[in-house]
């Protein structure tokens, strides 16, 4: 989450929201965002319903839930998927970026 938070501004300038889901319950996860001051929407899943729709993968022996990013177009239409096999499989933001940029303009 730090180079989400590092380079928010940047998607904010492109229209783009960062939403993170997490699996604890919402006193812990607004605790959690205010320490951090993170800019962005965050959503409590403690019961696993956001990870079940988007079929994100819990591996104990990874350390729980795999990361996963979505990007959702304004109509509500998932347009790009990408699930993580580590805690290290995660986009750089400029191929995030990149992808929003694609998005909000139709060319994807």
């Amino acid at each position: 989450m730090t180079q989400l938070r590092q380079d928010y501004p940047r998607f904010v300038a492109r229209d783009i929201e960062i939403i993170v889901v997490g699996p604890e319950n919402a006193k812990t996860f607004a605790e959690y965002f205010s320490r951090e001051a993170l800019p962005f929407i965050g959503l409590p899943d403690p019961t696993y319903s956001v990870l079940k729709l988007y079929g994100q993968e819990v591996n104990l022996f990874k350390l729980g839930r795999m990361p996963a990013q979505v990007l959702i177009d304004k109509a509500g239409v998932a347009r790009y998927v990408h699930y993580g096999h580590s805690m290290r499989d995660i986009p750089e933001n400029e191929e995030l970026l990149a992808l929003g940029d694609e998005i909000n303009t139709g060319q994807v």
